[in-house]
């Protein structure tokens, strides 16, 4: 087939191709298996050498359809309660089209006006929708890991200006280790920023009071005042995936301001809690951060990949992510500068499209009501969970994730741990509903999150029947 030049006038056919492939499949979400397993087979048509001529658009788009079709995992459906993925509302899906059919390099204002305009509105609406003051900034990033580097490092920044070094130019050679404290709740993802920007890892000093890992406050005051007034990072948790559990934020802000710290907060999709006023005191405090971590791909249901950074001091992006000087491209305070000088990203899909046309869609009401819808759902599958013989819940439900195990009447203890293992391998095989395993104050259960827009109580009923079937197999 050869250059793509021959075939100019294909492109409006392979489009319709796909939209004729997305009503139905679309439409099959409702009821279709999260994942058939008796498709895999499908999966060997995309293998084989490079083709050399190729088989042209209409054969290669349709190849991609007629396999993605049958073998992706419907993780934008109803029944899909692994880790915590939303779907994506049909605002955000045909905006996210829209991303492609641009194809806009959100660079800087330079290489597009229209991305730079629409990202800066639907971070200043991603602030209100947060409740957090005027003032505030941030950046639009891949993910809630790279949202938690963007938070990172500009702590580090901040710390290393404390100990009179600019970091950007100097590096961290000759500091000290920079002291990281946080409850039993952090994230690996903060663990793997604070790995990237060349702290470790393991650098997390992790004060909990128990094996839930509620944070041990006066640990913390303790640490803080061996510093000697020395320069340290906060690490708080809104919203931790096990169980939805939050640390007590305000508590976190207070330390941070008696011993001048700073303070990360990693609320991936426990930011959506200040939309209701059911959940808005768990994040009570959230205000009093100095960055904030957060998806977009989980709670505000657009396509992947996109989550986002708040910062209560955006003048200090630009010094952290300004690249070096070069004839043709901008800097941070350049006119035609723009977001890929203040995050890690440079070159950058336009990933604010499909968050501007949610909220510009469905509005704060319409997110407060999907939070509050969701977790009333939560709160009905406890119920579920608690009226079945052969269930137990592991903890409380503050927000949309249920922790619960399955213990059927006369199995000893020492077998449950296994039993629940099994399970989630054989819910993750049979495909009807997909949720993963945890490990809750030293037991092993299942923490189904419900994020997703489509979800209903009777989607909710089924995984309940499934998991009840396929662990009485097991058992």
């Amino acid at each position: 087939m050869g250059d793509p030049l021959h075939e100019q006038g294909e492109t409006g056919a392979a489009l319709r191709q796909v939209y004729d492939a997305a009503g139905p499949y679309l439409e099959s979400l409702t009821d279709r298996p999260v994942y058939d397993r008796g498709a895999e087979p499908l999966l060997s048509d995309l293998d084989g050498p490079l083709p050399e001529d190729g088989t042209g658009t209409a054969g290669a788009v349709g190849t991609l359809l007629r396999v993605g079709t049958a073998t992706a995992t419907a993780s934008a459906g109803p029944r899909f309660y692994h880790f915590v993925i939303g779907g994506s509302t049909p605002a955000a899906l045909a905006a996210d089209w829209v991303v492609s059919l641009l194809d806009q390099n959100a660079f800087v204002r330079a290489s597009s006006r229209f991305a730079d305009a629409v990202e800066r509105v639907a971070l200043d609406w991603l602030r209100q929708l947060a409740g957090l003051p005027d003032g505030w900034g941030g950046a639009l990033v891949p993910s809630a890991t790279y949202a938690n580097v963007t938070g990172l490092a500009l702590a580090r920044h901040w710390w290393a200006e404390r100990h009179g070094v600019d970091v950007t130019s100097a590096g961290l050679a000759g500091l000290p280790r920079m002291p990281v404290l946080s409850g039993g709740y952090v994230h690996p993802s903060a663990r793997k920023a604070l790995q990237l920007l060349g702290h470790g890892r393991d650098a997390v000093e992790v004060y909990a009071r128990d094996e839930v890992g509620r944070v041990d406050l006066d640990a913390i005051r303790r640490r803080l005042s061996t510093l000697d007034g020395a320069p340290a990072v906060l690490v708080g948790t809104a919203g931790e995936p096990g169980a939805g559990a939050f640390d007590p934020l305000a508590d976190l802000a207070d330390l941070a301001a008696e011993y001048g710290a700073w303070l990360h907060v990693d609320a991936a999709f426990g930011l959506f809690a200040a939309l209701s006023p059911d959940t808005a005191h768990l994040v009570a405090g959230l205000d009093r951060a100095d960055s904030i971590a957060a998806d977009a791909h989980k709670w505000l249901n657009v396509p992947y990949e996109s989550g986002f950074a708040l910062v209560r001091e955006p003048d200090r992006l630009g010094p952290a992510f300004g690249m070096p000087g070069s004839a043709y491209l901008p800097g941070p305070d350049d006119p035609r500068g723009g977001y890929g000088l203040l995050g890690p990203e440079s070159s950058r899909r336009a990933r604010a499209l499909p968050i501007w046309a949610t909220l510009a869609a469905y509005g704060r009401r319409g997110y407060r009501e999907l939070v509050e819808r969701h977790c009333a759902l939560a709160r009905y599958l406890a119920a579920a969970v608690d009226a079945a013989p052969d269930l137990e819940r592991l903890a409380e439900v503050p927000l949309n994730v249920v922790c619960f195990r399955y213990r059927p009447p006369g199995l000893p203890e020492s077998e449950l741990d296994a039993v629940n293992r099994r399970l989630g391998e054989a819910l993750l095989d049979d495909g009807r509903v997909f949720a993963g395993t945890t490990v809750y104050n030293g037991h092993v259960g299942l923490r189904p999150a419900i994020s997703n827009w489509r979800t209903t109580a009777a989607d909710l009923d089924v995984f309940v029947d499934v998991v009840r079937e396929l662990g009485a197999s097991l058992s």
